[in-house]
Order: structure tokens, then sequence, then C-alpha cells
């Protein structure tokens, strides 16, 4: 495969340390943007078009439920796969997000691991998957 173009995450957490945490784990494999708020999410996912979104639930004033309503909601962003971050584990908020049409839901605090795992399936069902 001689495409060297780098994947791009937009990282959606209005706590510092987990958007530093997370640039950390992926940084040397992704092209990373980072905003704090629902709304900022909204906009640079309509901007930038990246091709995976990491996206917190418990924010200030728009949550991630809200952020991945409106984003499945958008002809430009709907095909965008999120993972919903949470320190919510018990299933129906991860049920609630997968029916909102979340790609999959990691629990905080996380295991750098399976951070980085499921980013990589993430990439490898777009890869696979059949262009429509």
């Amino acid at each position: 495969m001689n495409d060297t173009r780098k994947n791009t995450i937009l990282i959606v957490d209005d706590e510092k340390l987990v958007i530093m945490t997370l640039t950390q784990i992926l940084g040397n494999e992704y092209i990373i943007y980072a905003v704090k708020d629902g709304q900022d999410a909204i906009e640079k996912a309509g901007k930038f078009l990246p091709d995976l979104i990491l996206l917190d639930i418990i924010m200030p004033e728009m949550d991630g439920y809200a952020v991945i309503t409106a984003l499945k909601n958008s002809e430009k962003t709907q095909n965008i796969p999120v993972i919903l971050l949470s320190g919510l584990s018990e299933a129906e908020y991860e049920k609630k997000g997968l029916a909102l049409g979340a790609a999959d839901y990691i629990c905080k605090p996380f295991s750098p691991d399976i951070v980085r795992l499921k980013v990589k399936k993430q990439f490898e069902k777009t890869i696979n998957s059949p262009i429509s």
C-alpha cells in the first residue's frame, strides 16, 4: 500500500487531561484534532471531516448524545464513525449511545491498548466496507 496519508481523529472531551492522554496514545499513528465542547465538535467535524470521532458523553452545555444526534442528522457528517467515551459504565448508557449511531463505546478510565485496538478496528472496518 503506497498511501501514506494518516487518518484523522477528532477528540471531543471537556477534560484537558483526557485530550492529552488520548493524544499521547494515538498521536504517533494519527493526525489529532481536539475540542472541548459539543458545539465546537459539530463545527470542526463539518469543516475537517475527520475519519473518526472520539466523543465524551458527559460535557457541560451539550452532552455527547446531543452531539452524536446532530452529527448523524447531518448529511456531511453522518458517515463518520463515532466512538463514545464515558465514565458511565452501566449498560443502559452504552445501549443509548449505540442506538444513536455510535460505532463503539469505551469506558473511562480506559486502557491505552483498548483505545488503540478499538480505533484500529474502526479504520479496518472503513477500509474493508463496500463503497455505497
